[in-house]
């Protein structure tokens, strides 16, 4: 096929609102939710900014049904009126020109908007935008659609009336379903952005008014008179490993020796935490989802300042490693919020900062206030070290045990010829394959008889099977049952060591389509049954997730009548089938699994089109492993009762497949 000419008349240029209609992640980082949402913060940021120069304490955020969005502050009111130097009205510049703004000059000493994007690309991507403004003096009216004055005269566009008036602006907008693909910004969204935004700026009220479908309005206020302090208490709590502490500074430098010199504040809160660690970073108001400077500052100076303390007071045993910043993040709540005259962000998302003198200024001022605390507050500076330490030798000991379980319960072997009494099936088809899990070696022959060797494979379980949700690692590793089972199945496992996830699991890896757990309809058929539930929940519950586990039901009873044999599953069902039938009826309990006919296992255990199997459900995790706690606990009286009472449930949730 021939391709287009590429020639002069080939290239474009981009105008008006196209420049972000056409383009919305350049601007907003994405085309999604994500980027619609980012438009509202450019507009919020510039209230934000009103506050932290001083004008005004409280922003209100509404937030309507139909997707439409409100921000009002009570700040300077927008200058809107001619610029002489520019020769433009101040509306046009700051709603229809890219690049301009209030931000370029000194009017603004910490703003989280810098480039003067924000608000020309929000009403370039929006349905329509109106803006209410009050400047003490004047009230002023402008609106937009499609990213357009809605009026082509400049003069008729803004509506100006003489009016006596608390300062401040309302803009209010809907953003262009036709420039994002979604424009349903979540209520969780602005709870967490004005929360955030309220820590950072301690002393700002915010408002949240959020629109419910049914029209009802629901109310939120954020604000935090100590800022960054009162948000650590009131993560952290009063139950902590060490007392909070609030370090501020103020510094003064450059990122390269040709720039000038700039300005920074830098607040600190921490505090060590082994229930509720976390770390946060702010910088001019901006949440710095990837910290960039500020983390790379506590990273370095944390572990400096405590892999000195511990080497100082001989904490580490001979040949010991340093600690990694990971040992010490797992007990460290801190926040962070900065501000800087000069910022240099990684992009137009605000997410991260790259300034060099931030961060040299950060790590030198975190390495001096730690190292004066350890001397100042000796008891707590060894809390310290002994924690980090207890995390570090666990994160050590917890890679040893993967290691140790990636070589013992993963790797690839021969089936048949490495797991004594495995019976393998014939077929290589995944989607096809069945794991029957039989109760001892006696089943086995009944089982093997009655199954089809296609597409059926047979693993015996002989005694009971080890109780997963209490043993130890090591004891796991040792049980042969558990070990076999696990190579049988060739998808890993996943699992917690002493706090630590790792996962060596991949469904993919999964040689069978269904495991079906087959044991005897009694009390010890009961329990080996939950035992190996247990070991799946506790090793590889992404299994039961994905519905791969089932449980197949045997009958309790064999009625025969006229030469016809019927299977009753419970009490109730042996009634209901009794009482209709005629004549003589012989009614006999069901032997054990290997007691059976293979005729009989065939139709009501192993036939796909008569047998009765329970799909295990993914159930809520606690209610789960709660109920595996009924089932294994040391309460034997208690457990049969709850098995006698219960029982029935599982017929209830009986899946025929």
């Amino acid at each position: 096929m021939a391709k287009s000419k590429y020639d002069d008349s080939s290239i474009k240029s981009l105008k008006g609102p196209d420049r972000v209609r056409l383009r919305p992640s350049v601007i907003f980082g994405s085309d999604d939710i994500v980027g619609c949402c980012h438009s509202f913060f450019e507009i919020l940021s510039n209230s934000i900014d009103e506050f932290k120069e001083g004008h005004g304490n409280k922003i209100i955020v509404s937030y309507f049904n139909d997707g439409s969005v409100e921000v009002q502050d009570f700040g300077r009111g927008i200058p809107v009126d001619y610029n002489e130097k520019e020769k433009a009205y101040n509306w046009e510049l700051l709603f229809c020109e890219m690049y301009a703004g209030g931000k370029y000059g000194d009017t603004y000493e910490f703003s989280l908007g810098l480039n003067g994007l924000g608000l020309c690309a929000t009403q370039y991507a929006s349905e329509y935008m109106e803006a209410e403004i009050y400047n003490g003096k004047y009230r002023y009216e402008l609106r937009f659609e499609k990213g357009y004055p809605v009026c082509k005269n400049k003069e008729e566009q803004m509506h100006k009336t003489e009016m006596k008036h608390k300062p401040g602006t309302r803009i209010k907008w809907r953003p262009d379903l036709s420039v994002f693909t979604d424009i349903n910004m979540p209520l969780s969204y602005f709870e967490d952005t004005l929360k955030k935004q309220a820590i950072c700026n301690n002393g700002l009220t915010i408002l949240l008014k959020y629109q419910n479908p049914d029209g009802s309005i629901t109310e939120k206020t954020f604000y935090y008179e100590n800022g960054i302090s009162d948000y650590l208490a009131e993560i952290t709590g009063s139950d902590t490993l060490t007392s909070p502490q609030v370090w501020s500074a103020e510094r003064f430098g450059r990122d390269r020796a040709d720039k000038d010199d700039y300005r920074v504040i830098l607040n600190v809160a921490f505090c060590f935490s082994n229930k509720y660690p976390f770390i946060e970073y702010y910088h001019n108001s901006s949440f710095l989802e990837y910290g960039g400077s500020p983390d790379k500052a506590v990273k370095s100076a944390f572990v400096s300042a405590i892999d000195s303390y511990i080497k100082s007071v001989g904490k580490y045993n001979k040949n010991e490693s340093k600690i990694a910043f990971s040992d010490i993040e797992d007990s460290l709540a801190l926040v962070s919020n900065s501000y800087s005259t000069q910022t240099s962000y990684e992009n137009q998302t605000k997410k991260s900062i790259n300034n060099k003198f931030i961060q040299e200024a950060m790590t030198d001022f975190l390495k001096h206030h730690l190292e004066v605390y350890f001397i100042e507050n000796k008891e707590e500076a060894n809390k310290i070290a002994d924690q980090v330490l207890v995390n570090k030798r666990s994160r050590e000991n917890a890679e040893k045990t993967r290691q140790t379980l990636k070589k013992k319960l993963i790797t690839e072997i021969d089936l048949t010829n490495r797991i004594e009494k495995f019976v393998p099936c014939r077929s290589k088809d995944v989607s096809k394959r069945e794991l029957y899990i039989v109760e001892g070696d006696s089943a086995v022959g009944s089982v093997k008889q009655a199954r089809d060797a296609e597409f059926q494979a047979i693993m015996p379980v002989r005694g009971k099977i080890l109780n997963c949700l209490k043993a130890d690692i090591n004891k796991i590793l040792n049980s042969e049952i558990i070990t076999n089972l696990v190579r049988i199945l060739g998808c890993g496992v996943e699992m917690k060591i002493k706090g630590k996830s790792f996962s060596e699991f991949n469904l993919q890896n999964l040689k069978f389509s269904k495991i079906i757990i087959c044991t005897d309809a009694d009390f010890d058929g009961y329990q080996i049954r939950t035992l190996i539930l247990a070991m799946i929940y506790s090793l590889m519950p992404t299994l039961i997730d994905e519905k791969k586990v089932f449980i197949a039901e045997s009958p309790l009873y064999e009625i025969t009548n006229k030469d016809k044999t019927y299977f009753a599953y419970t009490d109730r069902e042996k009634t209901e089938i009794v009482s209709k039938l005629e004549g003589k009826v012989n009614v006999q309990r069901s032997k054990g699994l290997g007691e059976n006919e293979p005729d009989m296992m065939n139709l009501t255990t192993m036939n796909p089109k008569t047998r009765r199997l329970i799909k295990i459900m993914p159930e809520d995790a606690e209610k789960t492993a709660h109920m595996f706690d009924v089932l294994l606990g040391d309460n034997i009286v208690g457990r049969k009762k709850f098995i006698v009472e219960n029982g029935h449930l599982y017929i209830d949730a009986a899946d025929v497949s």
